[in-house]
């Protein structure tokens, strides 16, 4: 994976790993601090959920404890990675089959939210399986010689009237969704490739697999029905999330000390302006700590996280901190508007503060690595074992958004902050803070 790293500092156990997603969300892009919609480029990807801000929590936190470590003799290695291509849940599964997390003790999280908080055991959610299906037909001449071609769209959209139909008969928990991706060439051409991307997902490893065989029997299916062929390649995959007790309740405590941050009255003002311009209501940023609560007895459906792989192989936990607004609707330019802001600044160094303070308590008690993993062998995999749902073979999708990137990179590029000029984005972009309405022509 091009775009992932990994960074170690300092020598000996326990060996703690920071880990932050990275990626954007296509056609987001966004200025910050500006309360409706304005892209800094039309059609262009951006951060439209805040990702670009946890590395941030992370960094900050690791250069906090390295002060603290060299200054205290303590022994212990920090470890920083990105989520590559979470959107795609096409990153972390291939970085635990690899052995990346072998020798990590304990791995803390963060994920951009509108409070601070951490849970343990499942939450809601689910995990998911991302295959694409490739037809393989035989083109012809549509008006000379139809007869003559082999449709690989016909079957792909045979494929998806099956599991059209089968939704009904399917656990009411799944979350299951596609999009054609090449859908032929022009419409006189029959056409002889044709492609379609499925999100399976649902509540537990078993099922996703029990939905996953279906949909390749569909799949083989339509190949009959129009005497064409058929390929498969998992783009990526997503165990359920399980996240360990006794860091979450350790972490919980440094929550509780740190607090949320003071926003300012131009922090609320912006957010209450975004909450409008969606039109929900205008609640502003969040002033009172969520309760920390043990999970429920029936977690319900929902989005997926390939940190689920992370969490059935070590000890791990996520933290949300304060950093975007609350009541958005997610993966959208609006998500993208703190960004860069005071209020993603605030959030993420409340978030740094409760890292580091969690990290010093599993440096100074080790009985709580101990503890973290007798949860993980007793309770949380004692009776469910982890396997990948990709194989030894399969490899990272790299090539997926690469003509997108391509297309917007030049743009972008010249819209990089510099930090030697401005002492913040902002003032780069020349964006009062806050922006609530837009300038009369």
């Amino acid at each position: 994976m091009p775009t992932a790293w990994i960074a170690r500092w300092g020598t000996g156990k326990p060996v703690i790993a920071f880990g932050s997603d990275i990626d954007g969300i296509p056609k987001a892009s966004q200025k910050p601090g500006v309360a409706y919609h304005d892209p800094m480029i039309e059609g262009a990807p951006g951060h439209g959920e805040g990702h670009n801000s946890g590395q941030a929590v992370n960094v900050t936190a690791a250069l906090a404890l390295k002060t603290i470590m060299e200054r205290e003799k303590l022994p212990g290695t920090l470890v920083l990675w990105p989520g590559v291509a979470e959107e795609l849940l096409a990153g972390k599964a291939y970085m635990v089959r690899d052995g990346h997390f072998k020798d990590v003790d304990a791995v803390l999280f963060t994920h951009v939210g509108d409070n601070l908080d951490v849970a343990w055991g499942q939450p809601n959610g689910t995990g998911m399986i991302s295959v694409e299906y490739t037809f393989k037909g035989e083109s012809a001449h549509s008006a000379a010689r139809p007869w003559r071609g082999r449709s690989a769209l016909d079957a792909v959209e045979l494929m998806n009237i099956g599991w059209n139909f089968r939704r009904e008969h399917l656990e009411p928990e799944q979350r299951s969704h596609y999009v054609i991706k090449n859908g032929g060439d022009q419409p006189n051409v029959v056409p002889s490739l044709a492609s379609v991307w499925y999100f399976i997902r649902e509540m537990d490893a078993a099922d996703i697999e029990k939905n996953f065989g279906i949909a390749n029997r569909m799949a083989e299916a339509a190949t009959m029905m129009t005497d064409t062929t058929v390929s498969r390649r998992i783009i990526g995959s997503a165990w359920p999330r399980h996240f360990n007790k006794i860091i979450a309740e350790t972490m919980n405590e440094n929550i509780t000390a740190v607090g949320l941050p003071k926003w300012s009255e131009d922090d609320q003002a912006l957010a209450k302006g975004v909450q409008r311009t969606v039109k929900v209501k205008e609640r502003g940023l969040a002033t009172e700590l969520e309760k920390f609560k043990p999970p429920v007895d029936k977690p319900e459906s929902g989005g997926s996280d390939d940190i689920g792989d992370i969490s059935w192989a070590v000890p791990t936990v996520t933290l949300r901190y304060p950093s975007n607004i609350p009541d958005l609707p997610g993966h959208h330019w609006a998500n993208a508007i703190s960004m860069a802001t005071p209020i993603a600044h605030k959030g993420a160094t409340a978030g740094a503060k409760v890292m580091a303070l969690t990290t010093l308590d599993l440096l100074f008690r080790p009985e709580l690595i101990t503890e973290a993993w007798a949860y993980y062998k007793d309770v949380q995999t004692k009776e469910v074992k982890y396997k990948p749902f990709i194989s030894a073979d399969d490899k990272p999708a790299t090539y997926i958004n690469a003509d997108v990137m391509a297309q917007y990179r030049p743009e972008m590029k010249k819209l990089y902050y510099n930090p030697v000029l401005y002492p913040s984005y902002l003032e780069q972009l020349g964006i009062k803070y806050p922006t609530l309405e837009k300038a009369a022509n």
